[in-house]
């Protein structure tokens, strides 16, 4: 006889594979450095850090369960198939072998083995690491049926014990009070805002709406069966996850924005987080560090490229599941030696390109109801919010782009023609303006529909 639902341990279970694969690289790295460039504000800044890292994940667990797809691909179909193919190869490739999966190596190398190594030889270090490093994930991720197993009983709970001790330490013995911290300039007026971009270096929202297929497969293997009982175990295990994440990230904000009273701003979370652990525990830290950084990388690597094998191979059948791993893990190793800063500078400008799409998409998913899932609505409210967030894609590309003749007039044609350009959020009105428009159209277009049937 099939379960109707899963029970408390499986739901758990199903959690803890959740919070595995979604929390990795940038949410050790970049939680700290915002708190350290919000400083005293670093609680308006997780606000904002939170709406885009923890509580658009869930909501693109709702999305799946309220419109009972399995991924990016069902999702944005109502677009067209054509466009929802080109976006989960534009989200795969972003998540996967181009910018999150590399920084799944780089930023344990450059956090917990790189401070070890003299400078002469990180570029070997890294070579060997990296190369390690993807071997491993490969060899666990062969057997899609044992993810579950492999990330939620065993790997999180050393994990979760090992970060656990580094907070635990910190509020025993804390480095001084985060209120009193300076704030950058641009947090001083802004926190929450910038909080909430700094929210999609995660990469969290993009993952949850990818991580779907892997998600339904792992509750369908537990026994439940029906779509409507698949969806009510995924999103509640789904919001058990991403409350787990956001705990994470609030102690990891405030850690951040307290190390200002003995470090100073750093480059980057990761030199942050180095320093922090020294601070409390010597020598050993670097050590601590490395396993801590390394065990959850590895497990969000191995959700990312399960979840991209199994949706490229579902949609490009001829080529092997086990393929498509290796390929995966071959190209995100050359990317990975292209060093961190490199992959999070070019990183920075497609998530503003995909981020806005993405969150209109886990918008209307939630809303489809009430619109009938009529295309219309998703194919209206797209292409309103591409145009500027194009131009916002554009005002993120690095200096030695940004400052040519040609982008800078693009960027001062946004600057006055889009709302809230310069806070980075030229496409919101432009993505609400075109919901509002497209629900009009539908709604006239029903109810020209009933009264002609009537007559």
């Amino acid at each position: 006889m099939l379960n109707s639902k899963l029970s408390l341990q499986k739901t758990l279970l199903i959690a803890s594979m959740i919070f595995g694969v979604i929390f990795g690289a940038g949410n050790l790295i970049f939680p700290i450095h915002l708190g350290q460039l919000a400083g005293s504000n670093w609680l308006s800044a997780s606000s904002g850090f939170l709406v885009s890292s923890a509580l658009l994940p869930l909501m693109a667990f709702l999305a799946i369960s309220i419109t009972k797809t399995s991924g990016v691909y069902e999702l944005a179909k109502p677009i067209g198939a054509g466009y929802a193919l080109l976006f989960l190869i534009l989200v795969h490739a972003t998540l996967g072998p181009f910018f999150a999966t590399p920084r799944t190596a780089t930023v344990p190398f450059s956090i917990g083995i790189a401070p070890n190594l003299p400078k002469s030889m990180h570029g070997i270090g890294l070579l060997i690491y990296s190369a390690i490093f993807f071997a491993i994930v490969f060899f666990l991720s062969i057997k899609e049926g044992k993810i579950t197993n492999l990330i939620g009983k065993f790997l999180n709970p050393i994990f979760l014990l090992l970060l656990f001790g580094i907070f635990l330490l910190a509020f025993m013995k804390p480095l001084g009070s985060a209120q009193s911290a300076a704030a950058t300039t641009a947090y001083q007026g802004n926190s929450f805002a910038n909080g909430f971009l700094q929210g999609y270096n995660t990469m969290d929202g993009l993952g949850a709406i990818t991580l779907g297929i892997t998600i339904i497969t792992s509750v369908r293997s537990l026994g439940i069966k029906r779509e409507k009982d698949v969806s009510i175990a995924a999103a509640k295990s789904g919001a058990i996850g991403v409350l787990g994440i956001a705990m994470i990230y609030i102690c990891l904000i405030w850690l951040g924005a307290s190390s200002l009273h003995h470090f100073k701003l750093a480059d980057n979370g990761g030199t942050t987080l180095a320093q922090i652990v020294h601070y409390y525990l010597g020598p050993a830290g670097n050590a601590l560090l490395a396993t801590l950084t390394t065990i959850t990388c590895l497990t969000t690597a191995m959700g990312l490229i399960v979840a991209f094998a199994q949706d490229f191979h579902k949609h490009f059948p001829k080529i092997s599941y086990k393929t498509f791993l290796a390929v995966n893990c071959l190209i995100s190793f050359g990317f990975a030696n292209l060093g961190l800063n490199n992959i999070i500078n070019w990183s920075k400008p497609v998530l503003m390109l995909l981020y806005p799409l993405a969150i209109s998409l886990i918008i209307m998913g939630i809303l489809s109801p009430l619109f009938k899932n009529d295309p219309v609505v998703y194919r209206i409210t797209t292409a309103l919010t591409f145009i500027p967030a194009t131009f916002d894609m554009i005002n993120a590309l690095p200096d030695v782009l940004r400052n040519t003749q040609l982008v800078q007039g693009m960027i001062s044609f946004a600057q006055k023609s889009f709302p809230f350009f310069n806070l980075g959020f030229g496409w919101l009105c432009f993505a609400i303006g075109g919901f509002i428009i497209a629900l009009c159209i539908h709604f006239t277009k029903r109810k020209f529909f009933y009264a002609t049937i009537e007559e």
